[in-house]
């Protein structure tokens, strides 16, 4: 099967990356424990979300559309960061793998900010 994901973007590779360790996390999680699917549904959610917004601003009608799309991956990123968190204080996620999630999710925020500066100062 032929991959057709855009590989020239660090951020929608990483985005991507991000998605897909959210949604294994997920199956993990709802295999183990149905009791707190609400909870597991939420951050599949939006860590999923981030991934779509950042390909879908690859189509933007204009520069502040295309602002406007990383804005929300980087509020759904903000929210992903709070379920991490959820999930490490509650003793669902270990130290270790909270640190790996929260570092990638970090690491997202950090880009899309970057990135929103960027469209923000080359428009103005």
């Amino acid at each position: 099967m032929k991959n057709y994901r855009r590989e020239g973007s660090i951020l929608h590779i990483k985005s991507y990356a991000f998605a897909v360790r959210i949604t294994k996390m997920f199956l993990h999680f709802t295999e183990n424990d149905w009791k707190l699917t609400t909870i597991y549904k939420q951050v599949l959610r939006s860590g999923t979300s981030i991934s779509a917004n950042v390909h879908e601003s690859e189509f933007a009608q204009s520069p502040s559309d295309f602002a406007s799309k990383l804005h929300v991956a980087l509020k759904e990123a903000n929210e992903t960061m709070n379920w991490l968190n959820l999930l490490h204080d509650t003793d669902i996620l270990s130290e270790r793998e909270f640190e790996s999630m929260a570092s990638d999710c970090n690491d997202l925020i950090a880009l899309l900010i970057s990135s929103i500066k960027t469209v923000k100062k080359n428009n103005n």
